[in-house]
């Protein structure tokens, strides 16, 4: 199905300017007929909305704002996917999504959270936006950011 650029449009979402690597890293790579993206971060405007662990309690990220992160992050990742590829009308299949949730230790809603990425992808995409997914609990993620993910799409 073509017209996700379109589809864009119709949702009101606006792709940002792809992150700069905050590291020895490319924001990703192309083999074959797929786009692998690094980790991105949920950066808005060159900044972290927020950082810390995502639980819930004084001084801990809420488990509703981290999933709104999330969708960040991946918006943030077809950002780079578009960078390679050249327009998102080219994918065919959303293939996998790792999210990676900094979490207190007692927290354990780590896939609500990634949620926040899968369903803007399906939003998107329709049918070519179902993928393969983790989502991980971990104690830190770089720049102490409360969300991380990686994406991988097919393209012709």
């Amino acid at each position: 199905m073509a017209g996700y650029e379109a589809r864009l449009a119709e949702l009101g979402i606006e792709l940002p300017e792809v992150a700069p690597p905050v590291a020895a890293y490319v924001p990703a790579v192309v083999t074959g007929s797929y786009v692998h993206t690094s980790g991105q971060l949920p950066f808005t405007a060159g900044a972290l909305p927020a950082t810390g662990k995502v639980g819930d309690g004084h001084g801990l990220v809420p488990a509703d704002d981290a999933k709104a992160y999330a969708r960040t992050c991946v918006l943030n990742a077809l950002a780079a996917v578009r960078a390679e590829i050249g327009s998102l009308d080219r994918v065919t299949r959303i293939v996998k999504l790792v999210g990676f949730v900094a979490s207190d230790p007692a927290f354990t809603g780590q896939p609500g959270v990634i949620n926040g990425a899968s369903e803007v992808l399906g939003e998107i995409f329709g049918e070519a936006g179902r993928h393969a997914r983790s989502a991980v609990g971990v104690a830190v993620l770089p720049l102490d950011s409360p969300v991380e993910l990686e994406l991988v799409v097919e393209f012709a």
